[in-house]
């Protein structure tokens, strides 16, 4: 029996549930010092006055430090506008100003609340409205002299705007001049906390040349380089060791504490670590954007959308982070799914003062598909057509292209989603009664490419060893997905192999757990490396066998011969023959996702040019009000997913669980509002997380179509069953009290407001 496609156990499962298992923050090295950050209690400023005198004196301090200790260049992920301190002016709340390293992290924090801290407060920009006003106060008045990553030279960006992008293929005014009806609407969204268990935290040395940095991170690769970065050194003098991570989510991609944790190591010459307590990591953490949409369409009497305008502002923060990138996802996303007529876009990052947002699962596309999929219902209504019927007549087939120009060759699953969606839920029969509701929504969403590899080697008990440095966020995608995959490469069920935790100093580059890619990447890459060392071990095998390699194959951990059984040689004799002959059985592998055709020409500002190995979803749901207070329950959840083939079901099912709950807290609970651009939801409690009792379970319908381009046919399945989620909750809300939700999370008031209007119409 192949290893691919049983539901086999995580590797890691054993130690994580007895408690064996040692996070970022249970690192310990003797004699290591703590930290503490002094960050700025207000949102916008000019500092008057630092004074770190007396923390200097306290007791157990062995350093502190401010902009004067640390460089002076500026860093970023594409645009490099980030100070290592903040000295001159303060641009969010939760800004790091000065940090203190002591012998005990209450030694740090006793002399980080001695430092004398005067701001001149100003009033904040504290929204994309009030950055994008004619008078403006600019938050980044140097905006043009800063540096940007090569090949993004030609990005647009200026005011309080770190990124824009735009299209328009002409004819879209004229196309709305042949549209019955129009129909425009304005959505907007929160930020949404990532909400791991696990603080952010960073552990660090230094031995006079290099640093050494032992973390619970998604991209160990980037830590290095951002890290480098912002030291002004070279990568190679950076070392990550990575651990095992207790969530993630998106918010651990970027840098987050390890730049401080190394200037202190190199300061004191002595292991430092610093751990955000949970308010600061809340405050500080760079969470999903927030979001103003805003959609117009043009529809026929017959129900052909002939015309779409649509602008997205998304809140980065006081810097720019990752979301100049994300700005490039509605010209995957506008016209796909369903056809559209010519379409106009404009997407911009805006600087607020707040904190910078940045990658959150389905970074984007939760809030655009959201105002699609509302504006859609919106239109079907208009028009006085079913919801249902109205999306099958628009509908994406195969061969149509979305806005950039990518052809999707195989977009005629979206039909087969909604046949077996309706196999199971009927729409005619679905979310009937009083206060009771149900939505459909749709999307596609890709396979994140980026590069990725893994080395092979086969030991000399027979096991096989997985060395990558692709990161184990919790999800399966390594101690099932890539095990499980480098297991029925070589015949071997997968608790013969072992795969060893991400180090940048001993294995290839992987460009981290992000947008499903990790199975399908690193799986290739397994499979690049088995390829090249199969032959070896056949070589040696066959003078064991005294047969031609040809001849010779793989099965239950041994090397036999395809036409005779019975003449076998396990594989723990021939790596141990391979260790006389000229050292072990190893070999690595690499893989990056081939780019599909696009046009360069349909947007200025595209960023991330394509939806690599695109993956289609229909989603369900159907929904109960309470008349008294207006909260909503999820009575019924159903997901249509297309995965290419499943590597581990078990797997599969628990990510489409847990995107679904995450997507119902963006839904109904969860947001971070600002008040004078501070966060008002400061602790876990207030946030307001999902609990399990109101997360259904959910009716799982997986389409398998295997990807030629795939590890034994995989795609991406962890990142895309969030997306949909908002947009079908609020549909069915709308369905069932007659609101026209256009914000999130879905407002009880709201909904009472719609109930009464709707009792008394």
């Amino acid at each position: 029996m192949t290893a691919v496609g049983p539901d086999t156990p995580r590797s890691d499962a054993d130690a994580k549930v007895r408690g064996l298992a040692n996070y970022g923050v249970d690192y310990r090295e003797a004699g290591m010092l703590h930290a503490r950050l002094l960050r700025s209690p207000v949102a916008a400023g000019r500092v008057t006055r630092l004074d770190v005198s007396t923390a200097r004196s306290v007791p157990g301090v062995h350093a502190v430090v401010t902009a004067e200790q640390a460089p002076e260049h500026r860093n970023g992920l594409v645009l490099f506008d980030t100070p290592f301190f903040a000295s001159d002016t303060v641009l969010y709340e939760g800004e790091p100003i000065a940090m203190v390293v002591a012998d005990t992290p209450r030694q740090a924090q006793s002399a980080v609340d001695t430092i004398g801290l005067e701001i001149e407060e100003w009033e904040p920009i504290s929204n994309v409205t009030e950055a994008l006003a004619p008078d403006a106060r600019l938050l980044h008045p140097d905006l043009d002299s800063y540096q940007i990553l090569p090949g993004a030279s030609s990005w647009p960006k200026s005011g309080n705007c770190g990124g824009v992008l735009t299209s328009d293929p002409g004819g879209v005014d004229e196309a709305f001049e042949t549209a019955d009806f129009i129909v425009e609407d304005t959505f907007t969204v929160p930020r949404q906390y990532q909400a791991y268990l696990e603080p952010k935290s960073a552990t660090a040395s230094y031995d006079g040349w290099r640093w050494t940095l032992h973390v619970s991170h998604q991209f160990p690769f980037q830590v290095r380089s951002r890290v480098a970065q912002a030291l002004g050194v070279t990568d190679s003098r950076i070392r990550v060791v990575g651990h095992h991570m207790g969530g993630g989510f998106g918010a651990r991609l970027d840098l987050g504490l390890e730049q401080y944790a190394a200037i202190g190591a190199s300061l004191t010459g002595r292991t430092v670590q610093l751990v955000n307590d949970r308010t600061e990591d809340l405050i500080s953490t760079m969470s999903r954007e927030n979001a103003t949409i805003k959609v117009r369409s043009g529809v026929t009497k017959e129900g052909r959308i002939v015309a779409r305008e649509f602008e997205c502002l998304m809140d980065g923060g006081a810097y720019a982070g990752d979301t100049v990138y994300l700005t490039s996802i509605p010209m995957f996303m506008v016209g796909s799914v369903y056809r559209v007529g010519p379409t106009r876009v404009t997407a911009k990052s805006v600087y607020t003062n707040t904190a910078p947002s940045g990658a959150f699962r389905g970074v984007s596309g939760t809030y655009i598909c959201f105002a699609l999929e509302r504006h859609t219902d919106r239109l079907a209504e208009a028009i006085g057509m079913d919801r249902r019927e109205f999306r099958l007549r628009n509908l994406f087939e195969s061969g149509d292209s979305m806005l950039n120009g990518q052809t999707l060759e195989d977009a005629d699953i979206l039909r087969e989603a909604f046949d077996r969606v309706e196999e199971v839920a009927p729409w005619s029969e679905a979310g009937k009664g009083s206060l009771k509701g149900v939505g459909l929504a749709a999307t596609i969403w890709l396979t994140n490419p980026l590069a990725g590899s893994a080395t092979l080697s086969i030991q000399q008990d027979g096991s096989l060893g997985v060395s990558t440095a692709a990161t184990e966020n919790g999800s399966g995608a390594v101690t099932m997905g890539v095990r499980q995959i480098a297991a029925a490469q070589f015949g071997l069920a997968a608790e013969q192999v072992f795969v060893t935790a991400p180090d940048t100093d001993t294995q290839g580059y992987d460009a981290g757990s992000q947008g499903s890619r990790t199975t399908h990447v690193v799986g290739m890459a397994v499979q690049a490396a088995a390829k090249q060392l199969k032959p070896r071990l056949f070589n040696i095998a066959s003078g064991l066998l005294g047969a031609l390699p040809d001849d010779l194959e793989l099965s239950g951990g041994s090397v036999c011969v395809r036409d005779d059984p019975s003449r076998t040689v396990s594989l723990a004799t021939v790596a141990r023959t391979a260790f006389g002959l000229g050292g072990p059985l190893s070999a690595t592998g690499a893989y990056n996702v081939p780019l599909p055709k696009w046009d360069p020409d349909s947007a200025e500002g595209l960023l991330f040019p394509v939806f690599p190995v695109p993956t289609y979803h229909v989603h369900l749901a159907e929904v109960e009000v309470d008349p008294d207070d207006g909260a909503v329950r999820v009575t019924r959840y159903v997901v249509a997913q297309e995965v290419g083939r499943m590597i581990n079901p078990d797997g599969v099912y628990g990510q489409i669980q847990g995107g679904v709950a995450q997507g119902m807290g963006y839904a109904l609970w969860e947001g971070l509002e600002t008040k004078d651009g501070r966060y008002t939801r400061r602790t876990l409690e207030s946030y307001g997380l999902p609990l399990a009792v109101d997360v259904p379970d959910v009716e799982i319908i997986i389409l398998e179509h295997p990807c030629e381009a795939g590890p034994y046919g995989a795609k991406g399945a962890a990142e895309p069953p969030i997306v949909p989620v908002a947009a079908v909750i609020a549909n069915a809300v709308s369905d069932a009290t007659g609101a026209n939700i256009t914000s999130l999370p879905i407002d009880p008031e709201e909904v009472l407001l719609a109930i009464d209007k709707r009792r008394e119409g």
